[in-house]
């Protein structure tokens, strides 16, 4: 083993020993030791029935990458050898890894484990039967997150570090904070990122660690480590659930709740080490002020540890607790403190830096390090953790009382599958749900009985309900870590409404859990043809699996009424036309298309009609050449790769493969060059650079028939192209910068950016791409360059409103930009469509109600 494999050796078994007595250890081979030890009790011992981490995962922590299934491994070892730790399951990922847990406190607390979780859920569901007394005699429950992010990997193998601690230290000060607190430890939030990044680590590393940036190890390729299956962000999935990482992170976070959350990162390497508090200005407004005092009081436990080990370190910039759909900041918005932690990244074993060489061991031992002092902070601090949370909810009510808004009514129709899947959202975060007892009408709207769901704003989550349903367009701060809107309404599209009377009239039978329903196949069986309607969210996924199994489905392009099950029915654009018989003769028979029919019915929640003639009452008949034109099957390729935005290449991959139950072929651009493009009739640019496409090749493929789909900043390279003559309106932003002094030109700057606001578009709902959605969309807008609508007849699909801001920041010369311009815009192209969205219409695989203007660009984007 070379010097440099000892030294790694030796620091992080100082970690491990430095509290038995043996010290620190001082030189290895002429080598400088690492002069810090960590300052732990010097009178604990350790057990040694406890395994440590490198007798189970084969190395010493910090010396290499440790796989997820070595994390497991070792966690479950520790919980077969120590009374006082359990280790749970609380879901799977994508690629069917487990996501663990370990509960520790003392050996008599774990003998009564739901009998004190019982106690702490009183503290958020009846605050007022909860005395000071009795919060000096509970145990306080910290919930520690590790590496949510996969690349960011030494939080990770800090976990196994605090885990030995916690299970093998002995002594007074070890057995006060176990009998005080319940601590549960999520040693990796995304094991599916982590195996990749751990992989590529792992698998490009010498017997000697490099240093230098630019080796191959240092180096991921795309779309590296940090997110999960479908590249998605897992710290930005909090708010709104989404996958199966968050769903089971969320059950446990509320089977729980924690009255504090860590949440361990890594940054640039050349930074040094951050913890909350961050900037005082961009905390969300419905966070209270004890909260952040809390989080100040928290740090000085964290400043007092680094200050002993010599570690740099900052707090109260760069990172702010507004967005809640984040790890350090959800808990802000559930009576926790959340704290985020980051470190600089080695990445590798060993980094160069300006202020040296960076070593993964120094990364790994301030993350314990901070672990360590969140432990003092917990113990110091319990009582006043749990009063924090008891008054949170205790004011809750108070807080119902002063909001104007009493309830949100929702519709289950039009939208059925949508309002459901906000209402699943919703109870993740157990906000309360009812069904509507009786109809009303408000703003216009009428909400059935048994048909619309009421959240009265009068419950425990009353600030997290507000935060979801809040339409925000004043900041006290114009710069934002993350988002500035997240309207959860506006994103699934439904029809809503503020209800600002008492709703306990309204309110019908509770909704404890919501399934997706309201398939069904009306009319039973035909031998002529079926319809269905788009208006639910999953029509396409049954389209998909119709045209798979041989049906010809069309378009009805104009509404029509004929009768149905002895009922006059009518159908709008956009309906589908299912004919039994298919003129080839291939294809299901009747029995078994009404038995796929049914199925598909049942599995997608739409609905299809049996129709008996193709004469209409009103409208062309079915058989009309204006529906002549038979619906493409999608063969769609989604640009992958160096350049290309992951995030947005995720989100289309999850949206058709996950969702809609379609193959999608992931094509890197780089390969382009020499692919079979006629392998594919749908082409999906979702974002990013582009500058590595064969444009001449794109551009024939488009001319022989292939419908291209770009979406957001993929959208300047089309125009860049010169295939369609937009313009882009104008924007000065160095005649606006001109004024301020050097010193505030940053904030200036970033104050005109457009970091995530929900507009308001004007649909054509006379366009096939605009087919089964209402006359307005709100869009999601992170691109800030805004184009002037097309002068090609009929183009315009969308353009934004006289005032199109919903939510969320604009700076004042955005909102000048903004009216008028084009959201949407498709053109014919040769025998081909180019069609350009402006905006996310999938963002974070939340945003429903526009990802089916994406659908309708896939489904009928050769239809016009």
């Amino acid at each position: 083993m070379t010097a440099v494999y000892r030294l790694l050796n030796l620091l992080i078994l100082g970690l491990l020993l430095s509290g038995i007595g043996l010290g620190w250890p001082q030189a290895v081979q002429g080598q400088p030791a690492f002069p810090l030890p960590l300052p732990l009790p010097s009178e604990i011992s350790y057990d040694p029935a406890i395994p440590r981490p490198e007798e189970v995962i084969g190395h010493v922590v910090g010396t290499r990458h440790t796989a997820p299934h070595q994390i497991v491994a070792y966690f479950q070892a520790v919980a077969a050898a120590s009374d006082r730790v359990l280790v749970e399951e609380h879901g799977r990922t994508y690629e069917g890894r487990p996501l663990i847990h370990a509960i520790v406190s003392a050996p008599e607390n774990l003998m009564r484990l739901e009998a004190i979780r019982t106690a702490n859920m009183r503290l958020s569901e009846a605050p007022e039967t909860v005395s000071d007394a009795e919060l000096a005699r509970m145990p306080v429950v910290a919930y520690l997150g590790y590496s949510i992010h996969g690349n960011e990997a030494s939080g990770s193998e800090a976990s196994l570090l605090v885990l030995y601690y916690l299970a093998a230290a002995r002594g007074p000060a070890i057995d006060s904070l176990l009998a005080q607190a319940v601590l549960i430890i999520d040693p990796m939030l995304n094991p599916d990122g982590r195996d990749r990044f751990v992989d590529w680590a792992n698998r490009n590393r010498g017997r000697v660690p490099v240093a230098d940036p630019q080796d191959r190890e240092h180096i991921e390729p795309w779309p590296g480590g940090r997110t999960n299956h479908y590249w998605f962000d897992l710290n930005r999935d909090w708010l709104t659930g989404q996958h199966p990482e968050s769903q089971g992170r969320l059950r446990l976070f509320h089977h729980w709740r924690p009255q504090l959350l860590t949440d361990h990162h890594e940054m640039g390497s050349e930074s040094t080490f951050f913890f909350m508090p961050g900037v005082p200005s961009r905390t969300h407004p419905l966070t209270p002020a004890r909260n952040q005092e809390l989080t100040a009081a928290i740090a000085r436990y964290h400043a007092e540890v680094f200050n002993q080990i010599g570690s740099l370190y900052y707090s109260e910039e760069g990172y702010d607790d507004f967005y809640y759909g984040k790890g350090s900041t959800y808990p802000d918005a559930n009576g926790a403190v959340g704290i985020l932690f980051e470190q600089a990244s080695s990445r590798a074993l060993l980094r160069e830096t300006r202020d040296g060489v960076l070593s993964y061991a120094f990364t790994v031992r301030n993350h314990f390090a901070a672990s360590l002092s969140t432990l003092r902070a917990l113990r110091a601090l319990r009582i006043e953790l749990l009063r924090y949370q008891r008054d949170f909810y205790r004011e809750a009510e108070q807080l119902a009382r002063q909001l104007p808004v009493k309830a949100y009514l929702i519709a289950l129709e039009p939208g059925r599958t949508r309002a459901q899947m906000l209402a699943q959202v919703l109870r993740r975060h157990r906000i309360r749900i009812y069904m509507l007892a009786r109809d009303v009408t408000v703003e216009g709207k009428t909400f059935r009985a048994g048909q619309a769901y009421v959240v009265p704003v009068q419950q425990p989550q009353a600030r997290m309900l507000q935060a979801l349903m809040e339409r925000r367009t004043t900041f006290e701060d114009s710069l934002f870590y993350d988002v500035s809107a997240w309207t959860l309404p506006l994103a699934y599209d439904v029809v809503w409404a503020e209800w600002k009377r008492n709703p306990s009239p309204l309110l019908g039978a509770p909704v404890d859990s919501v399934k997706l329903d309201g398939g069904t196949l009306i009319g039973d069986r035909s031998d002529y043809a079926y319809l269905m309607t788009w208006d639910r969210f999953f029509a396409p996924a049954a389209l998909y699996q119709l045209q798979r199994a041989g049906v010809r489905a069309r378009m009805l392009s104009r509404t029509i009424t004929l009768p149905v099950a002895g009922t006059r029915r009518t159908f709008p654009p956009g309906t589908v036309l299912i004919p039994v018989v298919q003129r080839d003769g291939k294809g299901p028979g009747p029995d078994s298309l009404q038995a796929l029919l049914q199925q598909l019915a049942q599995t997608y929640h739409v609905r299809f009609y049996a129709v008996q003639t193709g004469l209409t009452e009103e409208g062309p008949d079915l058989g009309t050449r204006d529906y002549g034109r038979v619906l493409e099957q999608p063969r769609v390729a989604l640009l992958t790769g160096e350049g290309t935005r992951a995030y947005n290449a995720g989100e289309v991959w999850h949206l058709l493969s996950e969702r809609m139950h379609m193959p999608v072929s992931l094509l890197d651009v780089q390969h382009v060059a020499w692919a079979d493009l006629s392998r594919y009739n749908r082409l999906v640019l979702a974002g990013g650079s582009y500058a590595a496409l064969p444009s001449e090749k794109i551009k024939n493929w488009v001319r022989e028939g292939g419908v291209l789909i770009a979406l957001t900043s993929a959208v300047d390279w089309v125009v860049a192209q010169g295939w369609l003559n937009l313009k882009a309106k104008p924007f000065e932003l160095d005649s606006l910068l001109r004024p301020y002094p050097y010193g505030q030109l940053a904030r200036a700057r970033g104050a005109q950016v457009i970091g995530g606001a929900i507009l308001e578009a004007r649909m054509d709902t006379t366009h096939p791409l605009a087919f089964g959605l209402g006359a307005t969309l709100p869009v999601f807008r992170t691109e800030e360059t805004f184009y002037e609508p097309s002068e090609v007849p009929g183009a315009n699909v969308a353009v934004y409103t006289e005032q199109p801001l919903l939510s969320g920041y604009l700076s004042a010369a955005r909102r000048q930009q903004a009216p008028g311009a084009a959201a949407v815009v498709a053109q014919r192209y040769g025998r081909g469509r180019i069609i350009l969205i402006m905006d996310n219409p999938n963002f974070r695989a939340f945003w429903p109600g526009s990802s089916r203007l994406f659908l309708n660009a896939v489904f009928f984007g050769d239809a016009f």
